[in-house]
């Protein structure tokens, strides 16, 4: 560290793995060249204990805390005792969580200041899962592919992302990977169960439209190459071929389908092809 270098600590706190904090927080350090940063992740906290002995390290050394923390009577004793030491803490799943919950109209999910409701293994499963489904967004991670219940493989623009998030949400370990002519796939995809893979296609006319209104939504050209048609008929015409060749999988046309629709079936269908019976296993 320089003289003109300042140090800072980042504990990173979850009740789950806390990947998804550490890569927001390793993401906006960046941007800090002059900051000697340090980040000391803490899993697995789901005790009051657990959140007091963290505080008090965080404490001493001035740090700020960033937090994945999905049950919220834990999650509201952390944002507690952070205060009463004047702890800065930022809160990255819980606003995401009560949206989710009040988007999906999931009546069971009472998240009321004060109420107490039972902790089990499923919560935890939710925050990996969801951890699990970021990391893997777009292909970004495939050393570890057979940890994915669920591996969805389709051209930009086929809904990849929403449906990881969404699945994540509801406890599936979700992997996508993005299919691009002249990019071969991953080796790491043909070595997991083929049962798990699921393709995703899109009518070409609807897929135009996303993607000029994206191009459109960030200022660029709506008509380029992205969104032009004759682009698209290839795109999709290489996403038939790779899945001719792979029939194995099945695939699904998005299509002014609701996410929620298209989530089921696949569900449905991966439970079905791996022989598990209750098709919410995991919730």
């Amino acid at each position: 560290m320089s003289e003109t270098e300042k140090k800072a600590f980042i504990y990173i706190v979850s009740d789950g793995t806390g990947e998804t904090a550490a890569t927001m927080a390793r993401a906006a350090i960046v941007h800090y060249t002059n900051v000697d940063f340090h980040i000391i992740r803490n899993k697995n906290v789901r005790t009051e204990s657990q959140v007091d002995n963290l505080i008090s390290e965080a404490f001493k050394r001035g740090a700020l805390i960033v937090h994945t923390v999905v049950t919220p009577n834990l999650r509201s004793y952390l944002e507690e005792k952070a205060a009463e030491k004047n702890i800065l803490q930022v809160d990255l799943l819980g606003p995401l969580l009560f949206k989710l919950d009040e988007f999906l109209n999931v009546e069971n999910e009472n998240r009321e200041a004060g109420k107490l409701r039972s902790v089990d293994d499923r919560y935890f499963r939710r925050v990996e899962a969801i951890e699990f489904s970021v990391r893997h967004d777009d292909g970004k991670v495939t050393n570890d592919l057979d940890q994915a219940d669920i591996i969805l493989v389709g051209i930009s623009r086929t809904s990849k992302t929403p449906l990881s998030l969404f699945l994540g949400y509801k406890g599936w370990k979700v992997a996508n990977v993005p299919l691009v002519p002249d990019t071969p796939l991953p080796e790491a995809l043909f070595e997991v169960d083929q049962k798990k893979i699921v393709g995703l296609t899109i009518d070409p006319s609807n897929l135009q439209k996303i993607r000029a209104n994206r191009l459109e939504k960030f200022g660029q050209d709506p008509g380029g190459g992205y969104a032009r048609l004759d682009n698209i008929y290839k795109e999709i015409e290489y996403a038939k071929k790779v899945f001719q060749k792979h029939k194995r999988w099945p695939v699904f046309n998005v299509t002014d389908r609701a996410l929620e629709e298209t989530a089921s079936e696949i569900t449905r269908i991966v439970c079905q092809r791996m022989g598990i019976k209750n098709k919410n296993y995991i919730f």
